[in-house]
């Protein structure tokens, strides 16, 4: 009893620690740094040996954050609403837990670049915001796993509860991302136009110039651009 009563208290204060730290953000935090607390809260409170949270961007889930270090496959990995069971999740925004043998499900997909496909149990829970689906948290065991109704419950909590969360910081990354090529579309116009001015030359060609530039010394067309709009203010200051 006393050791029941201790592991429901150290749950309890690190779900409160946890929703404590999501409530005092003053600022939208970068996304890959919100679902990496995500991740660490939710592996913490339920045995799991995978954990995976993917987004939903536009109409697809897009694999966003891991447990287990993968690469080559977060940040690109997507799944279309009704693929496999994290599909049907999102599509139906209902819990599916599947205690053993989780490949033999109608509804599963098998990815070779996830491992974790050949795990045994699988949980799988949609994050929501205002009744918006946001995402899907995704629990795998190596062995077969009965998931607790007490499990399912804290896991589709958590999703409510960071759903906003997730979504402000998805937000805020996408302007971060249009304000980066919002710049870089400038940089390069300057650049082209400087190019375009010494060399005489038209624009295709001045934009074919920035294209080789930038694939023979292996930088971004931003790098190459802001290297040569710096170069010729140094030298008409000079």
């Amino acid at each position: 009893m006393s050791n029941g009563m201790s592991t429901y208290m150290l749950n309890e204060d690190s779900e409160t620690a946890f929703l404590q730290r999501m409530a005092n953000r003053t600022a939208a935090e970068p996304l890959h740094d919100v679902l990496a607390d995500v991740v660490e809260f939710v592996t913490s409170v339920v045995k799991c040996d995978s954990c995976f949270i993917y987004v939903l961007e536009s109409d697809e889930l897009v694999l966003r954050a891991s447990k287990n270090p993968h690469p080559e496959t977060v940040d690109r990995l997507k799944l279309k609403l009704g693929q496999g069971i994290t599909g049907w999740v999102a599509e139906h925004r209902q819990p599916v837990a599947v205690p053993e043998n989780a490949s033999a499900d109608s509804r599963f997909q098998f990815f070779n670049e996830l491992p974790e496909d050949r795990f045994a149990a699988f949980l799988s829970v949609p994050v929501l915001s205002r009744g918006r689906l946001v995402g899907v948290i995704n629990l795998q065991n190596r062995a077969p796993h009965p998931y607790s109704q007490r499990e399912i419950r804290l896991v589709s909590t958590i999703g409510f509860l960071v759903g906003a969360e997730i979504e402000m910081a998805r937000l805020e990354s996408e302007n971060s991302q249009l304000s980066e090529q919002l710049e870089t579309r400038k940089l390069v116009e300057r650049a082209k136009a400087i190019l375009q001015r010494d060399l005489r030359i038209a624009e295709p060609e001045a934009y074919k110039i920035l294209q080789r530039q930038s694939q023979q010394r292996r930088k971004s067309m931003k790098e190459i651009a802001d290297a040569i709009v710096l170069s010729d203010a140094v030298k008409q200051g000079s």
